[in-house]
């Protein structure tokens, strides 16, 4: 928790691992969050991950960069990602940060994010 109020906040809600970003974030909010997720997966065995950025605030391109690399892990493993955003600014630093791998970003539409994570991917 920060001075000003929560930040960042990750759980597991059904099948999805949530991670909710508000604010204005730092490098070491985005690592806390990495953290947690991990720790969610490797305990859970859970595949599927939905970033709320709807309250947060457009991060730095270094913010960005250094949640590319961090995506890298989640891209290794195997996680499907949402990442539902409030505007076009974020939705295309957000496709920079997780440019690999399967994930996708909706704006302001919680429920397409959701449905999209659920899908059978099997083909």
């Amino acid at each position: 928790m920060s001075e000003t109020g929560w930040h960042v906040w990750v759980e597991l809600s059904g099948d999805i691992i949530v991670a909710r970003l508000r604010g204005d974030l730092t490098e070491s909010h985005i690592a806390d969050v990495q953290a947690k997720v991990l720790v969610l997966l490797g305990e859970t065995e859970r595949r599927r991950v939905l970033y709320d950025a709807l309250e947060m605030d457009p991060p730095s391109i270094e913010m960005t960069v250094a949640q590319q690399q961090m995506s890298e892990q989640l891209h290794r493993k195997g996680v499907r990602v949402a990442i539902l955003v409030p505007n076009t600014r974020i939705a295309y630093l957000a496709r920079i940060a997780f440019g690999q791998g399967d994930h996708r970003v909706f704006y302001n539409d919680l429920a397409a994010a959701v449905t999209w994570l659920t899908q059978d991917t099997a083909h």
